[in-house]
């Protein structure tokens, strides 16, 4: 029998969720149709959920309150408080667990911190040290008044519309240099670029990965960044960054096996990937679209997945309630739109990639459904089972 734990949205972030629910696949059958059994541990808005690599504690982002809460599994469809809450900062809403088990990330929406929370040998919370939110590359002090600045959102909607009709699409890279005049005679009249009001960005830590060298990547999807931090005695450091698109909105982001890191966007409905140069500086190696089918400013990106072999990623899409299946080739740095599928759902805020299926929580519509995936393939085949739970925001195997 299958398990799984799931977190969503209570009352003080308007859902009816009341805590940490679970989820259960029949047998010999999973996880082809799921039974939810209800709260098995009580908790205000559990928005994301994650596991401490070695023991069998569960740790949550209570969003609403800014607090982050271990849980201790003490039976079969039980959970019961570690400790008691720590606070990380406003609407903590993402969490990543060292490999080692001794501190985990927190990310901070509501005000842009990224946070580390020291675990001791049973799992506990122990402290918390927040790193300052990032400032804005794009400020008129930070970049000065020539620096280039441009809208990405309304390019990107022309990149989309131009991809399509393309007999073999370019990449996202290449069509935006080309929108730009980057790889065309200069103008000689040039327009002059739009002011950049620092007032109207604000950061918004949204999600963490651990790196193969030990380093952490973070997304600030406010201010368009990726930021590599180094652990340090108490805390973190920032290493350096990634400074993306003017308006992308980065979100999540996951760790190719090759190494490469990719990163959905929540507002350019793109997948950004990252690689490391011999200097150990990371940058923007290329992008494409989610999928030639999504629109910006309708859709809205949400969690990133990948197959076990990390040949497929997945990422819900909010708006049109599709999933968008990639497929990575080469040394893990190209990347290409291959399908998009119905969710099942409304507003796929988050999914996981399971024994052949993708789970998918639709936070608006109350259920989670199960979409089976092309064994050869990867590509979503169609939607197996809906479940109704309450709000759900997050799936963790259990």
């Amino acid at each position: 029998m299958t398990q799984f734990w799931v977190g969503g949205y209570g009352s003080d972030m308007g859902g009816d969720a009341t805590g940490i629910g679970l989820l259960e696949g029949d047998e010999g059958r999973e996880p082809t149709t799921l039974a939810h059994r209800g709260t098995v541990a009580d908790a205000a808005s559990p928005s994301w959920l994650v596991r401490h690599p070695l023991l069998d504690i569960v740790y949550a982002a209570l969003e609403g309150s800014g607090h982050v809460q271990a849980f201790q599994r003490t039976g079969e469809r039980s959970l019961r408080a570690l400790g008691d809450p720590i606070v990380a900062s406003d609407a903590v809403c993402h969490l990543a667990v060292a490999p080692s088990g001794d501190h985990l990330i927190a990310s901070c929406y509501g005000d842009g911190r990224v946070v580390r929370i020291g675990l001791d040998a049973a799992g506990r919370t122990i402290s918390a040290t927040g790193a300052d939110a990032a400032a804005d590359p794009y400020g008129i002090d930070a970049v000065g008044t020539d620096t280039l600045a441009i809208d990405f959102t309304q390019v990107l909607a022309s990149v989309t519309a131009a991809a399509a009709t393309e007999e073999k699409p370019r990449s996202g890279l290449l069509l935006f240099d080309e929108m730009l005049g980057l790889n065309a005679p200069a103008d000689p009249e040039p327009e002059p670029a739009p002011v950049v009001d620092p007032d109207a960005r604000v950061s918004h830590a949204h999600a963490a990965a651990f790196l193969p060298d030990g380093r952490i990547a973070t997304t600030d999807l406010g201010l368009d960044l990726v930021r590599i931090w180094r652990p340090a005695p108490g805390g973190l450091v920032e290493d350096h960054r990634v400074v993306l698109p003017l308006g992308v909105g980065p979100r999540h982001l996951v760790v190719h096996p090759s190494g490469h890191v990719h990163v959905v966007t929540e507002y350019s409905c793109e997948v950004f990937t990252l690689e490391t140069g011999i200097d150990g500086q990371w940058a923007l190696a290329a992008a494409t679209t989610v999928s030639p089918g999504v629109v910006v400013g309708v859709d809205f990106p949400a969690e990133l997945s990948r197959s076990r072999d990390g040949e497929t990623l997945y990422a819900g899409v909010r708006g049109s309630n599709t999933i968008a299946a990639l497929r990575v080739r080469g040394d893990g740095s190209i990347v290409e739109p291959l399908a998009l599928a119905e969710s099942g759902v409304d507003w796929p805020r988050h999914h996981l990639v399971h024994d052949g299926a993708l789970l998918v929580a639709g936070q608006r519509s109350d259920q989670i459904g199960v979409i089976e995936l092309d064994e050869r393939t990867g590509v979503p085949r169609g939607i197996r089972h809906r479940t109704s739970v309450p709000a759900p925001t997050c799936i963790l195997l259990a």
